[in-house]
């Protein structure tokens, strides 16, 4: 297995797609930011990436890297939590009407993902697994190809 190119994600300042009911987000630095919510329930969206904005709506660019149809992706999360096993990553993959395409779940912060021969765009979603603090660093999503 060889490394192809590699794209880290960081969670913007742009907070519309963070989950803000009764939660306090810190942002100490780019690659540092602190996440706190006692009340959050398990499953609940707390950030969304997406590849594909409405730039008018949103006033922000993609914040993920577009990525072909027919590679395969490693994807790690870099962030700490208590329990360290309570977050997910979530991968939604849209076709060109914006219809869902598929979607895979990662676990264990970090997995192995090929996106469907009909993905348009796609988004991250960082998910709830039952925590209620959290130090967010970046996600990074490398390129996976096979040895010649």
């Amino acid at each position: 297995m060889i490394k192809g190119q590699s794209w880290k994600i960081y969670w913007n300042e742009y907070v519309k797609e963070s989950y803000l009911y009764g939660a306090e987000i810190y942002f100490h630095a780019k690659d540092n930011v602190e996440f706190k919510n006692k009340l959050i329930q398990p499953g609940a969206v707390i950030k969304r990436w997406f590849s594909k904005v409405n730039y008018q709506a949103m006033r922000i660019e993609p914040a993920l890297p577009m990525i072909d149809g027919e590679g395969r992706y490693h994807i790690s999360l870099d962030a700490s939590t208590e329990p360290a096993d309570g977050l997910l990553l979530r991968l939604i993959f849209y076709d060109r009407y914006d219809a869902e395409a598929g979607s895979q779940i990662i676990r264990d912060g970090e997995g192995d993902f090929q996106c469907p021969i009909k993905t348009f765009s796609y988004e991250v979603q960082l998910i709830n697994g039952g925590v209620t603090e959290l130090n967010f660093h970046s996600i990074t999503i490398t390129e996976v190809t096979d040895e010649e």
